[in-house]
C-alpha cells in the first residue's frame, strides 16, 4: 500500500462493541485486494468498545490504525475522520453493518476507469434483525444536478447509504457534517455533493447494511431536535447553488411530510398533525401526495370521533 492510499475506510464507534469486530474484519479481509487503509474512530464510548479495538488489534497488528476522542457524536467523528484518514477517497462504514466482499477492489477498478467522479454510489443489502437480505440496486443518475438534487430531497428516487459510496475528500470543501444534528447529518452534505461533483455508479454491492428498532433515524428525541432546521443547512448559500435555491419550499414540504410520518407512526398524533398542516402551508401541492394525506385523514376523523 501506498503512503497516501486511493481509499480510505473509516468505522464510527460509538457502544458497538457487540458488532464492531464484523465491521472491521470485513474491511481488513479486502485491504490487501486494493490501495486502502483503515481507520476506527471511538467517539468516547462507555461499553467494551476500547478493549475490542485492543483485542482486534493485537489479532491483526499494523493493519489498521484507532483513536479516541471525546463523545460528540456522529457527524464529529465523520468530520475528525476527514481530518484523519490518509486516503483521496472515503468511505464512512457504520460500526454495525458490514463491507461487501471485493467492495474495495470494484472501487478501485471503478475510480481507475472513472477518475474525474467524485462520489461513488453502489448498491447494497439490507439485512433485517431477523437475517432475511434484500438486495437494494444502485439508482440511475440524472443528468443534471437540478435532477439529481431533486430525486433525492423531494422525489426520493434517489437514495444513499453510508458504507455503500465513497467521497473525494474535495466534496467536503462546501461544508461538512453539521455537529449541531444527532441524525440526518449526513443529508447536507450528500447533497451538496449532488448539487456540486461528478457522481457514478457501480452495480455491485459495497455493503451490508443492518436494520434495527434504535436507528438514530427513528428516534424520536432527534427527530425533534433537528426539526426543519435541516431546510436551513441543507440549502444554505455554501452548500447549495444559487440556481437550485429554488426547491427549498418544495424540500420544506417533504421535510415537514417526513416527520409527520415519524410521529405519526409513534402515536404522537398532535405532533403529526402539527407538521402536515404546516407542508399544507408551505406548498398546497402535498395534497396530491396521497398516502400521506390518506394518514391525515385517519387521524383528523379519529381526532373527531374521539371528541363526540
Amino acid at each position: 500500500m501506498s503512503e497516501k492510499p486511493l481509499l480510505s475506510v473509516v468505522i464510527p464507534a460509538y457502544n458497538y462493541a457487540a458488532t464492531l469486530p464484523r465491521a472491521v474484519e470485513s474491511v481488513l479481509a479486502q485491504l490487501q485486494e486494493a490501495d486502502a487503509d483503515l481507520l476506527v474512530i471511538d467517539d468516547g464510548s462507555t461499553d467494551q468498545t476500547p478493549t475490542v479495538l485492543a483485542e482486534l488489534q493485537a489479532r491483526h497488528p499494523g493493519r489498521f490504525r484507532m483513536l479516541r476522542k471525546e463523545n460528540g457524536g456522529l457527524a464529529s467523528v465523520r468530520n475528525r475522520g476527514i481530518d484523519e484518514a490518509r486516503g483521496d477517497y472515503l468511505i464512512f462504514l457504520d460500526a454495525d453493518d458490514e463491507m461487501a466482499p471485493g467492495a474495495l477492489a470494484v472501487l478501485a477498478a471503478h475510480l481507475a476507469a472513472n477518475p474525474q467522479s467524485r462520489l461513488v454510489i453502489g448498491a447494497h443489502c439490507s439485512v433485517l434483525e431477523s437475517g432475511k437480505q434484500s438486495l437494494h440496486k444502485a439508482d440511475m443518475l440524472p443528468a443534471s444536478a437540478a435532477e439529481r438534487v431533486y430525486g433525492y430531497l423531494i422525489g426520493k428516487t434517489l437514495s444513499l447509504s453510508n458504507g455503500a459510496c465513497a467521497m473525494h475528500r474535495d466534496v467536503f470543501v462546501p461544508g461538512r457534517y453539521p455537529e449541531q444534528f444527532r441524525s440526518v447529518e449526513d443529508i447536507p452534505v450528500f447533497a451538496q455533493v449532488l448539487a456540486r461533483f461528478p457522481c457514478s455508479v457501480v452495480e455491485q454491492p459495497l455493503a451490508l447494511i443492518h436494520k434495527h428498532s434504535t436507528s438514530l433515524r427513528h428516534n424520536l428525541t432527534h427527530a425533534r431536535a433537528v426539526g426543519l432546521s435541516l431546510v436551513d443547512e441543507v440549502f444554505s448559500p455554501a452548500r447549495m447553488p444559487a440556481e437550485l435555491q429554488g426547491m427549498k419550499a418544495a424540500f420544506r414540504a417533504q421535510r415537514c411530510l417526513s416527520l409527520f410520518r415519524t410521529f405519526q407512526q409513534a402515536g404522537e398524533y398532535q405532533t403529526a398533525r402539527g407538521f402536515y398542516l404546516e407542508a399544507l402551508r408551505t406548498d398546497w401541492r402535498v395534497l396530491f401526495k396521497l398516502s400521506y394525506t390518506r394518514k391525515a385523514l385517519r387521524l383528523w376523523l379519529n381526532s373527531k370521533k374521539k371528541s363526540v
